[in-house]
């Protein structure tokens, strides 16, 4: 699994671009645009790997991470995947962003060529977010943090759903490496170690 990090948006948002380096099959996670021009680096990147995006995918539904899923959806043509619960944040934004067309679900399983990323539910955040897990990685979203978590005063936020969300993410191996939806990557171990906000759990 190959990943092309992009700091795009005024809130400098993480958006990936995960491919299978066999096939080139590829997804783009959280492309959270704030201006068009922003897109041609990730479209540049994708021409020049050859690379066949399949899936725009949401790790929740604020707009930091979902403004420019019309962008790239009018130029890929593929599905904008979010989980159910947050679908509605995106109907209600006064931007340029199609419905979501794959509602997810925590245990879905997104498949782009030999990859494979599984659907966690990590709510808290949002009622919706979720992490995506890889066979030694996690796409955390706004849930963990390299140093933080993400905040839980939000309308739809929960403290409670953040603590059980934060619980299943730690369940994971000490070497997953974390890649989050703002900030630098980090892993499981030592997030554990070292993020004070988990002191809390």
């Amino acid at each position: 699994m190959k990943i092309k990090t992009f700091t795009v948006g005024m809130l400098a948002t993480n958006c990936y671009v995960v491919s299978c380096p066999e096939t080139l099959e590829a997804i783009v996670i959280d492309p959270g645009l704030d201006y068009s021009p922003e897109a041609e680096q990730i479209f540049r990147y994708v021409n020049e790997g050859s690379l066949k995006v399949k899936f725009i995918v949401n790790t929740h539904g604020h707009p930091d991470h979902t403004s420019g899923d019309g962008i790239l959806k009018k130029k890929y043509g593929v599905p904008i995947c979010i989980h159910a619960k947050d679908a509605h944040l995106i109907r209600d934004l006064d931007v340029e962003s199609p419905p979501s067309n794959v509602l997810l679900k925590d245990g879905d399983t997104l498949r782009f060529g030999n990859a494979t990323l599984k659907v966690m539910h990590t709510p808290g955040h949002t009622s919706g977010g979720i992490s995506l897990v890889g066979e030694n990685l996690v796409f955390t979203g706004d849930t963990l943090f390299a140093g933080g978590i993400g905040r839980t005063d939000f309308p739809e936020s929960s403290d409670s759903d953040m603590r059980i969300s934060l619980k299943k993410l730690l369940g994971l191996p000490d070497f997953f490496a974390v890649y989050p939806g703002h900030g630098a990557a980090s892993t499981i171990g030592e997030e554990r170690r070292v993020n004070l906000f988990l002191q809390w759990l």
